[in-house]
C-alpha cells in the first residue's frame, strides 16, 4: 500500500493495524481511510449525518465530524470554481431566507442574507451582513412592513414563469435545506455551499441524486 503523504510505494503494517511509510516514516490508518470513503459516498448520495450513522452503526458525533469536513471541502471547491469563472458572471441578485416555520416579526435575527451570482447555468453564493447588522429596527413597524414585502417578493420571484438560473437555485435551496434540523448560524454557509455544489453538479456522476 502506498503512503498517503509522500506517495512512496512501500509501507509496512504495525502491531496496532496502522501502516508506516518506509521513506517519510509517517503513520496512517487504512481503517480510517475506508471509513471516510464509505461516509463520503453516503454524503454524496444525499444521506444526512443521522441517516448515515444509523446505516453504518457509527457514532453520530464521528459521522458529523466527517460531514463537516466534507462540506468544508465542497466550499473550497466552489470558491475555486468561482475564481476560475468569475469573468463569466452575467447575473446576480440578493436573497433573504427565513425558514417557513418562522415568523419574521419574532425571528428577525434568524433571517439569512446572501447574494447569488450566475454564470453558464451555475451559481456562486456570498453571505451578506444580517438584517440586524444592517441596522434594521425590529420595533419599527414601517421597517417590518418593508421586510415582509421583500420576503414576499422573494417567494413571488421563485414562482415566476421566468425561470432564471438564480431563481431555480433559490427554489432548489429551499427544498434542500428542509431536511436539516437546527442548522447553526456558523454552519449555515457550509449548507448553502453544499446546495450550491449539488446544484452546479446536477445530472453528473459527481452528484448522482440531483437531476
Amino acid at each position: 500500500m502506498y503512503c498517503l503523504y509522500c506517495k512512496h510505494p512501500y509501507t509496512y503494517e504495525l502491531a496496532n493495524g496502522q501502516r508506516k511509510c518506509s521513506k517519510c516514516k509517517r503513520k496512517f490508518s487504512p481503517k480510517k481511510i475506508e471509513r471516510e470513503k464509505i461516509l463520503y459516498k453516503l454524503f454524496i448520495n444525499g444521506l444526512t449525518s443521522r441517516e448515515a450513522a444509523l446505516q453504518t452503526k457509527m457514532h453520530f458525533g464521528t459521522v458529523q465530524k466527517y460531514y463537516h469536513l466534507f462540506r468544508n471541502k465542497l466550499a473550497l471547491e466552489c470558491d475555486e470554481k468561482y475564481h476560475q469563472n468569475s469573468h463569466k458572471i452575467n447575473d446576480y441578485n440578493e436573497y433573504l431566507y427565513l425558514p417557513q416555520s418562522l415568523e419574521p416579526d419574532t425571528h428577525i435575527g434568524k433571517i439569512k442574507h446572501f447574494l447569488t451570482l450566475a454564470y453558464e447555468g451555475k451559481v456562486y453564493n456570498l453571505m451578506m451582513p444580517s438584517v440586524t447588522r444592517l441596522g434594521f429596527d425590529p420595533e419599527n413597524r414601517d421597517e417590518q412592513k418593508l421586510l415582509k414585502k421583500y420576503l414576499r417578493y422573494n417567494t413571488i420571484s421563485k414562482l415566476s414563469e421566468e425561470r432564471s438560473t438564480i431563481r431555480n437555485f433559490w427554489e432548489y435551496f429551499e427544498t434542500f435545506i428542509l431536511k436539516f434540523k437546527g442548522v447553526s448560524d456558523e454552519r449555515f454557509i457550509y449548507y448553502l455551499k453544499e446546495a450550491e455544489w449539488r446544484f452546479n453538479n446536477r445530472g453528473t456522476s459527481n452528484n448522482p441524486i440531483c437531476s
